[in-house]
């Protein structure tokens, strides 16, 4: 974007030594530093500029979005990412696969924390993937192509939509963060139902099929969000599909206390 440096360089040097006053008619001494070769650096050949470029298959930062990479130090193959809880990005179909699946990738409408850009969603490969490493396999279940696109649209609606029942959270709080929250790190716990959970299903409702955490930046503090994932009717328009049951965690006598206002207004 915009001029290179490599076109301007030639430009500035010319200009720089032209106003580099001479006194008395000399020359300044050989060792001085405009007589000297500048150093010339570059990156190590293991660098992601130095291997072939491939056409993006979407957002320009998708395919890094999931790995904690910076050369020259690679994370170790298979290590899990402690913002999403997740392995680096396997874009590789399975040897007994029985259709390709698409490695496109989708920006959500969620900001990551510290990035200035958006969280990035995985493919249908990479969700596909993902199953199977859970224990997930594919030939007990009858599967075509477009249920994995269905799948991978609902879970993107999902947490856009969770994100957006944040928001009207954070909304208490727009005095503190004036530019708006950001997500920090988020984890799955779908068997560590909780205590709300628990209290419903004692009254007769059903467990919810999922929960997460999300950890939310409110500029510059942590705030964890409980977000229960309820099975409903889908939306074939929008493929909305879970009943989201999302607040903050009782971690603090501020979370309490904007759960209690809410509470207040809900019931008046």
């Amino acid at each position: 974007m915009g001029a290179s440096v490599s076109s301007l360089a030639p430009t500035i040097l010319a200009e720089s030594a032209m106003s580099v006053p001479h006194f008395g008619g000399a020359s300044p001494p050989p060792g001085c530093p405009m007589h000297q070769e500048p150093p010339k650096s570059s990156p190590p050949p293991e660098c992601p500029m130095h291997q072939a470029q491939m056409p993006p298959a979407g957002p320009a930062h998708q395919e890094r979005a999931y790995e904690f990479v910076e050369c020259p130090m690679r994370a170790s193959e298979g290590a899990i990412d402690p913002a999403n809880m997740m392995s680096p990005p396997n874009q590789v179909p399975t040897p007994d696969q029985p259709f390709p699946l698409s490695v496109k990738r989708e920006e959500s409408k969620i900001p990551q924390s510290g990035t200035g850009q958006n969280w990035v969603y995985p493919s249908e490969q990479m969700f596909w993937n993902a199953m199977l490493r859970k224990g997930w396999r594919w030939k007990d279940d009858s599967l075509a192509p477009e249920d994995l696109t269905n799948i991978i649209q609902i879970h993107n609606r999902n947490n856009d939509q969770a994100w957006q029942e944040i928001l009207k959270w954070e909304a208490l709080h727009v005095s503190e963060c004036p530019c708006g929250p950001s997500l920090k790190r988020f984890g799955g716990k779908a068997k560590e139902f909780s205590p709300r959970a628990r209290i419903r299903h004692w009254m007769g409702y059903e467990l919810p099929f999922d929960r997460h955490d999300w950890i939310v930046d409110r500029c510059g503090k942590e705030v964890r969000y409980v977000i229960d994932y309820y099975d409903g009717d889908i939306n074939k328009d929008t493929y909305q599909f879970s009943i989201l049951d999302v607040r903050p965690a009782i971690d603090s006598l501020e979370a309490v206390w904007d759960r209690m206002r809410v509470a207040w207004w809900r019931w008046t």
